[in-house]
């Protein structure tokens, strides 16, 4: 039950924690006061109305002293009565009208003060009853039923002035905590939002310094974080960046020599089937193992083109990128007849060149591969497109999607990397039934560069 209790008290924000005690407290502080009220009320009436009680009594000693001694008792107890009228204090009542009515039964309606205030007031008893007697024999009582209007209202004014009271301190404590709360609260709330920014990998906006001193020098010290964080960003960013260069450079080299070697040799291993085959008389298994030559030196050479455009497309610099997107798309549906390939590619793209141009090559090269090899697609959707200084990427398909324990594989991990060399951002997810490989590159930046 405790764990519960704390459980839920950890939920609350930090005004309902801050304020839920302070009214608590100003409720506990009005219903003492309306305890010490009631215990002190009573005391108090009883000793304002005891002078009365003592006259009561010294009345009635009095009057039958008088009634004793005059020889008509019944005149003299009825000028007596006579002389009381209605608004004393002091009252005959005879014999015949029964016993004495209860005090707080007379104190109902009372003008201005609520009757429950009236009910929670406990009324002491007044009891002053003194018989009187003519000759020997009780006639009636004089009784003491004081009026206790004023009183009460004196007392119901007292405990307004005590709720009044209560409820301005709770709303001057009220809005001093609630100023505090916010003071305290706003710069917990930026410092919140600065390390959820920092871990989305955002360190540019800096976190606004303000609050108590320790929420203050937490600020300083996230800012610093953001900042050094930044940098080892901006580091990593930027090694990536000389890593793919290397990588591409190595690509570069490898294909030149795989182009200036393997290439002419190739051709002349060709050239020379050709030569003999032609010189020669057709002789059954010869011009059958010539044909056989030829045919592999063919394969090795589409092969020798296929690596080569692979490790670097060098029409990339000599028709620009979006006509060597399309060619790409060309020899994918030669490849994969079987599936259906749309795409909506930017002509724009003529004007993006170096890595950025690379890149975006590759990842749609990767991402085709993969859906020619793995994914068991009828159907797949090639964008590219530049908008609002940022080209975006996004090959989908309908096929059997990705494990979800492997998410990116050894080449799209390759292209992560390019991405994130580039300040860009390479993502894979799976909706509506596709796959969909979204790639985000800065392109701004990428023409500022040298």
């Amino acid at each position: 039950m405790r764990v519960r209790i704390d459980l839920m008290w950890q939920r609350l924000s930090f005004r309902t924690q801050l304020f839920l005690p302070l009214g608590l407290s100003f409720l506990a502080a009005l219903a003492m006061g309306g305890v010490l009220l009631q215990t002190f009320a009573t005391g108090q009436l009883a000793d304002e109305n005891e002078p009365g009680r003592r006259s009561t009594r010294t009345v009635a000693i009095a009057l039958n002293s008088t009634l004793s001694a005059s020889d008509n008792p019944r005149k003299m107890l009825d000028a007596f009565v006579h002389s009381l009228g209605n608004s004393s204090d002091i009252q005959f009542r005879s014999v015949e009208a029964g016993p004495a009515p209860i005090l707080k039964d007379g104190l109902r309606g009372v003008h201005g003060v609520p009757q429950w205030f009236v009910d929670l007031i406990a009324i002491p008893d007044m009891d002053a009853a003194s018989p009187v007697l003519i000759d020997g024999k009780r006639v009636g009582d004089i009784v003491f039923m004081p009026d206790m209007s004023a009183d009460l209202f004196e007392k119901w004014i007292g405990f307004l002035a005590l709720a009044g009271l209560v409820v301005v301190l709770m709303a001057i404590t009220g809005a001093i905590a609630y100023a505090f709360a916010g003071s305290a609260v706003r710069p917990l709330r930026h410092l919140g939002d600065g390390l959820t920014r920092m871990r989305r990998g955002d360190y540019t906006m800096p976190i606004p310094v303000g609050g108590p001193p320790e929420i203050r020098q937490s600020c300083e010290e996230a800012n610093a974080l953001a900042a050094t964080l930044a940098q080892l960003s901006q580091d990593n960013r930027d090694l990536l960046h000389r890593l793919v260069s290397l990588q591409d450079d190595e690509r570069r080299d490898l294909a030149r020599e795989l182009h200036d070697e393997l290439g002419p040799l190739l051709f002349s291993i060709r050239a020379g089937t050709i030569a003999l085959s032609e010189a020669s008389t057709p002789v059954g298994y010869l011009d059958n193992s010539a044909q056989e030559v030829m045919r592999s030196v063919e394969a090795l050479q589409q092969t020798n083109r296929r690596i080569l455009d692979r490790l670097r497309p060098l029409y990339i610099e000599e028709l620009g990128l979006e006509t060597s997107v399309q060619t790409l798309l060309q020899n994918f549906r030669r490849q994969a007849p079987h599936i259906g390939l749309t795409a909506n590619v930017d002509p724009d793209l003529n004007g993006i060149d170096g890595p950025l141009a690379q890149t975006v090559y590759r990842v749609i090269q990767e991402a085709l591969t993969n859906v020619l090899r793995h994914a068991g697609a009828r159907s797949a959707h090639v964008q590219a497109t530049i908008a609002d200084e940022a080209l975006t990427l996004e090959i989908s398909d309908d096929g059997g999607g990705f494990p979800a324990d492997n998410v990116f594989g050894r080449g799209l991990t390759g292209m992560h990397e390019r991405a994130r060399a580039l300040s860009g951002s390479l993502s894979l997810l799976r909706a509506d039934d596709r796959t969909y490989v979204r790639c985000r590159l800065p392109v701004a930046t990428m023409r500022d560069e040298p």
